[in-house]
Parts: C-alpha cells; sequence; structure tokens
C-alpha cells in the first residue's frame, strides 16, 4: 500500500478560505474553519502538511447527523460520484468552535488530507456529520500540456483584474507568458507526485522548485510553484488557487513573467490526479 507523505516548503505558499453558501449558520462556520486551517502549514502526529487548497460544499455530502446506515450507499443514491470518503462523527461539540478543535485533536488526518476536495456538515443539538470526500475524475480532460496551456489561460484572465489575496491587495498584473522548460519542469514533478502518491512542493531527494529549475538550466532571478490534487478542471484549480491567499499571492505577483504548467494522472494514487505550475522570471 503506498503512504501519502506530505512535507513542508516555505517558499512557494498556498493556502485556503473559502466562505460557504450557507454563511452564518454553525456548519458554514465549521467548513470556514476547516479551510482556515488547511490553508496554514499544520503539525499534525510527526508530519508537517502543505498548505493545502480549500475544500468545497457540496450539498450532496450532507448527510444526517444522527442516522445510521451505509456510507456509500447513501452517497450513490444522493447522485454523488465518489471515489473516497471519509465521514466523521462528533456527539459533545456545543458549537463550530468547539467542534473545530474536536477535528485538530482527533482527527486531523483526515482533515489535512489533499485528495478530499468536497465537504458537507450537518448538525442536530451537539451531534455533528462531517463528510470528506473525492469524486471521480471526469472524462473531459485534454493531454497534458494542453491543459497548462488553459491553466495559463485562467491565470492570465485573473492576473487581469485587481483582487485581494488574504490580507494583501494586488493591482492587475501584465499576463505570463509561456515557457517551454518551466512546462517540463512542471510536468515532471507532477508526474511524480502521482507516481509516488506524495503532494508536495520537495521532490524525492528534497530539492525545491529553485533548485530543480537551475538543474534544468532555467536562468530566472526568481521561480514560485502552485500545486493542487484531486481537482479534474483547470477552471477549478484557478479558482481554489485564487481563493487561497498564498497561492492567489504566487498568481498575482508582478515580478513572475512566464510559467509552465501541467498535470498527471495516477488510479492507484490517493488524489488521482496531480497539477503543478511553475512561475518564472526572466
Amino acid at each position: 500500500m503506498r503512504v501519502l507523505t506530505l512535507s513542508l516548503f516555505l517558499v512557494s505558499l498556498s493556502a485556503a478560505g473559502v466562505v460557504a453558501a450557507a454563511a452564518g449558520t454553525e456548519e458554514a462556520q465549521l467548513i470556514n474553519s476547516v479551510n482556515a486551517y488547511r490553508s496554514e502549514v499544520q503539525r499534525c502526529g510527526d508530519k508537517a502538511s502543505e498548505e493545502l487548497l480549500p475544500v468545497s460544499l457540496d450539498a450532496r455530502l450532507i448527510l444526517s447527523a444522527t442516522g445510521a446506515g451505509e456510507l456509500q450507499g447513501a452517497l450513490s443514491r444522493a447522485g454523488y460520484p465518489m471515489v473516497n470518503v471519509q465521514a466523521i462523527s462528533l456527539s459533545g461539540p456545543r458549537d463550530a468552535q468547539a467542534a473545530m478543535q474536536a477535528l485538530k485533536d482527533s482527527f486531523c488526518r483526515v482533515v489535512l488530507d489533499p485528495q478530499y476536495a468536497d465537504i458537507g456538515v450537518s448538525r442536530e443539538g451537539r451531534d455533528w456529520r462531517i463528510v470528506l470526500a473525492r469524486p471521480l475524475l471526469g472524462g473531459h480532460l485534454k493531454d497534458s500540456q494542453t491543459e497548462g496551456q488553459m491553466l495559463l489561460d485562467e491565470l492570465n484572465r485573473a492576473r487581469g483584474q485587481a483582487r485581494q489575496c488574504g490580507s494583501t491587495n494586488y493591482a492587475a498584473a501584465p499576463p505570463l507568458g509561456w515557457n517551454a522548460t518551466l512546462a517540463s519542469l512542471s510536468e515532471a514533478h507532477a508526474r511524480a507526485m502521482a507516481n509516488g502518491n506524495v503532494f508536495s512542493h520537495l521532490d524525492k531527494d528534497g530539492r525545491t522548485p529553485g533548485d530543480r529549475a537551475e538543474l534544468a538550466g532555467y536562468v530566472g532571478p526568481q521561480v514560485g510553484q502552485n500545486i493542487a490534487a484531486a481537482l479534474d478542471r483547470s477552471s477549478k484549480v484557478v479558482e481554489g488557487w485564487l481563493a487561497s491567499p498564498g497561492h492567489c499571492a504566487n498568481v498575482m505577483n508582478p515580478q513572475f513573467s512566464e510559467m509552465g504548467a501541467a498535470y498527471a494522472v495516477d488510479p492507484q494514487s490517493d488524489a488521482g490526479i496531480y497539477w503543478t505550475a511553475t512561475f518564472g522570471a526572466q
């Protein structure tokens, strides 16, 4: 069995922070707390997480907090195209803050697992049910380099507007150009993550994106990298990055002038699909 390992990389930031649809409810507050927790490097046992993209609320994952029954069957009846799912039941937390503390204390490995893209939360009194799931990949993906170019187009549309990344305001930035060396580096790293079943900016030898770029002969003075997992559309990847302060900062960084991007799929891996975008400046 492959083991998912998580590493810490402090230069290429990623984060989270999606506002749930039912804003103001305790359930929505818990989803926001989960995403804030995922958005920062966390210690869980003897491992450190990467900063992760937010999980998205999916109404099909909202199941009874007190109901019993077979989980996969319930999601099948709800029409959720599931590959993997984890349900957490809590009894006792009086509010979202207490529920989040229970998740940190007892279920950090599940909450910090990068394979999960969707979430549903239900509450009945002091009973809670948190369902985290990885959806089935769609059959619409084009080849890796084509999807990388589509990702570039999405990122350039994002850079064309001023936006706030976390607490930092960014002006609109010039569009990025495509760089074949950075694209090859991105494809190699996405493939290494997929085949190695890891989610990390570091490679198996501990090299950073900057180290790998230098070894490939890239001479730009600055290199950054965003990664993502479990998402099967470039638009979803960019949406997640823009909702993540650290990823968003890389996207909007006016010092970057070019990039390359790619994805890789391995059905035996936890997340199924892994994305890498490598940014550079000339």
